[in-house]
This record gives C-alpha cells, sequence and structure tokens, in this order.
C-alpha cells in the first residue's frame, strides 16, 4: 500500500505541474510536444508495476539446507579437512552469504523502491543478523580461547566487529560490504583452522563454551517470546527486582505494567522472530556435529533436537497474505501468539539444556 500511496501522489503531482500553464500564451504551450505529457503518466505506470512485480518476487524467506552436507561440499570444493569446529563455521558463513545473496539480496537498508518500501524481509534479516552476531561473539570471548587469559583471534575480532555495523547503513559504510568483510575474515580462520600444523587457531568443543553461546540464545528467544505475547496487550506484575530483597534499581516504576505492542510492529517482531529462528535452528544443527561427544557424555543430544525441533515450527507456511492479530481465544487466528508459544517452548528448553551441560 506504502508502495501505491507513493506513486500515486508522484503521479497528481506531475499532472498539476503540466496544467499549470494558464499563464503562458497559445503559442508558447504549442511549444511543449503532447508526448511529454503523455509520457510521464506512462512511465509512472510502468514504474509501479515493475516495482509491485519485484516486491513481490523479493518478499521470499530462503529455503532451509543441511548445515552438515553443505560443509562437506564446502570442504570438498576448497581441499580442506573437516576439523572440529569446521562445521559450525561453515554454517556460520553460509548463513551469513544466505542473508546477502538471497532473492533480491540485502533489503534492510535500501533508498529506492521496491525494497525502501518494504519491511517484512528487512525484519526477517535482522533476526538472521542477530543470531549472526551472537555467535560470533561466542567464537570470539570463549569457543576459540582455552581460557580467559587466552588471546583473541584476530580473525574472529575483525568478523565480530564488521558484522556489528548498523544494518541500515547504506554508505559510508554500506552495511553489505562490511558484512562480506566479516564473511571473508570467517573464511580467514576457516582455512587456518582446517591446516593440522597450525597452532594458533583452535575451536574448543566444550560444554562450558556451547553453555555461553546458548546463554545468549535463550535471552534473545526470551525477548522475543515477550514480544511476541504483547500483540494483544496485557497487564503484567512488575518482577524486575524479584528474588533479591536488596536489589534496586535506577529509577521507580509501577507494580503493574501495560504491555502491547503497537499494531503497526506486529508483522514486523514476527518476521524478525522466523528470521532469528531460522538460523538459530541452523547453527544448532551444526553444533550438534562439532559438539557431538560432549552432548552424548552428557546425555543432552535428545534436549538439543528437541530445540531444534520446535525452531523448526516456526518456519510453517504462513498461508495468510497477512500477519493476523485476532484475540487469545476469538474467531480469528494470532499467528504472533502462536509463533510465541514455539519460541517459548525452544527457550524452555535451551534452559534445560544449559543446566545438563552445567552439571558434572
Amino acid at each position: 500500500m506504502k508502495i501505491l500511496d507513493f506513486f500515486f501522489d508522484a503521479y497528481d503531482s506531475s499532472r498539476k505541474l503540466l496544467s499549470g500553464k494558464s499563464g503562458k500564451s497559445a503559442d508558447q504551450s504549442n511549444e511543449n510536444p503532447g508526448w511529454i505529457a503523455r509520457s510521464i503518466p506512462t512511465a509512472l505506470i510502468l514504474l509501479i508495476i515493475i516495482s509491485l512485480v519485484l516486491g513481490f518476487l523479493w518478499d521470499s524467506e530462503p529455503d532451509s539446507f543441511n548445515p552438515v552436507q553443505r560443509a562437506v561440499e564446502l570442504s570438498a570444493e576448497r581441499g580442506e579437512d573437516m576439523t572440529t569446529g569446521y562445521i559450525t563455521t561453515s554454517t556460520l558463513i553460509i548463513t551469513a552469504e544466505t542473508l546477502l545473496d538471497k532473492r533480491g539480496g540485502y533489503l534492510s537498508n535500501d533508498k529506492f523502491p521496491p525494497g525502501v518500501f518494504m519491511d517484512n524481509i528487512p525484519n526477517w534479516e535482522f533476526g538472521v543478523l542477530t543470531q549472526i552476531r551472537d555467535l560470533t561473539l561466542a567464537l570470539r570471548n570463549d569457543i576459540t580461547r582455552s581460557q580467559s587469559q587466552s588471546v583473541e583471534d584476530k580473525d574472529i575480532i575483525e568478523a565480530d566487529n564488521k558484522f556489528r555495523i548498523d544494518s541500515e547503513s547504506w554508505m559510508l559504510p554500506a552495511a553489505e560490504s562490511e558484512y562480506r568483510k566479516g564473511i571473508k575474515s570467517l573464511y580467514n580462520y576457516l582455512d587456518r583452522l582446517a591446516d593440522k600444523d597450525a597452532k594458533n587457531v583452535q575451536f574448543y568443543a566444550r560444554a562450558d563454551n556451547l553453555a555461553v553461546w546458548l546463554g545468549l540464545a535463550s535471552k534473545r528467544l526470551g525477548s522475543l517470546s515477550q514480544r511476541l505475547s504483547a500483540s494483544v496487550g496485557q497487564t503484567r506484575m512488575n518482577t524486575d527486582l524479584a528474588g533479591d530483597s536488596a536489589a534496586h534499581q535506577s529509577t521507580p516504576t509501577s507494580n503493574m505494567v501495560e504491555v502491547k505492542t503497537p499494531w503497526l510492529q506486529i508483522d514486523d517482531i514476527f518476521y524478525e522472530a522466523r528470521g532469528s529462528a531460522w538460523a538459530l535452528s541452523h547453527l544448532l544443527k551444526a553444533a550438534e556435529s562439532d559438539f557431538q561427544d560432549v552432548l552424548r557424555k552428557k546425555n543432552a543430544l535428545v534436549s538439543l533436537q528437541q530445540i531444534i525441533r520446535e525452531l523448526d515450527s516456526t518456519q510453517d507456511t504462513l498461508w495468510s497474505p497477512m500477519v493476523l492479530n485476532g484475540g487469545g481465544f476469538g474467531m480469528f487466528a494470532n499467528h504472533s501468539l502462536v509463533m510465541a508459544n514455539y519460541i517459548s517452548r525452544a527457550n524452555a528448553a535451551v534452559i534445560d539444556l544449559q543446566q545438563l551441560l552445567k552439571q558434572g
């Protein structure tokens, strides 16, 4: 609808501009050929049609892929050995490449039609980008380091810095170019990781490292669940300081909190959740292989598989042409509450898995 409004306004302005010749003589008005007046509305209508077609084609989420299979293909293509951490790192790279190279390319920072009028896929992109950032941060702080006093990996530092660029930055720097530099740094790390003679690069598949990354994922899922549930609006008890009688906060707040997602942001949060779940599902499938020995020792492999199952359920086809926001027990569906159910179940399973990993 925003596309149509924009171009119809432009059409009306151009028509008024062309018709404002009343102060000119007949000879002056005859100097402007009639084809100009006819071609501008035609060009605007053609531009509207092209934008609508491109917007329809670009408004689609990429398909899922098999992380292990793609990692095997990548290692064969590059002639590299699949050492510990290869599958997780290669899946992180493929996820980031999919973000940039999917149909329509990267849309979050578009300034021209139709991308500038689209919001579903850009929010999906932000969800994917959040998971890329979280795993890269876990790699930088924990997974590639033996202890807290060890040195950070130079390529992971570079990748983490590049992925932190504002997702809507379109020049100086452009988000896409910075993210591609981050992908290049991950490839450099992957090359070194596959070299068995390299001693200055590691991927430590330990229980504590996996638990740290899952802690980041849990916070993301918990936030998404709350924002999705707020689509219908509700009054909640303020539990910010619960569990610590000596706790304080900077400013006082009410004991009852009204939480409701603005109507225009409901579909934004829905697609951000889909993107985040899509990316996390693939990354956890890769981690299932790299951390398999640890998970088997903790008897936690089935717990991780249950998390993946819940996340995959969020990717079911949305048959409605729009995200519906019916009441909780109303006549119409509320897609946000359905999504919140899967996200909450996945988050609960993540918390349980963290506890299993922390046990001796």
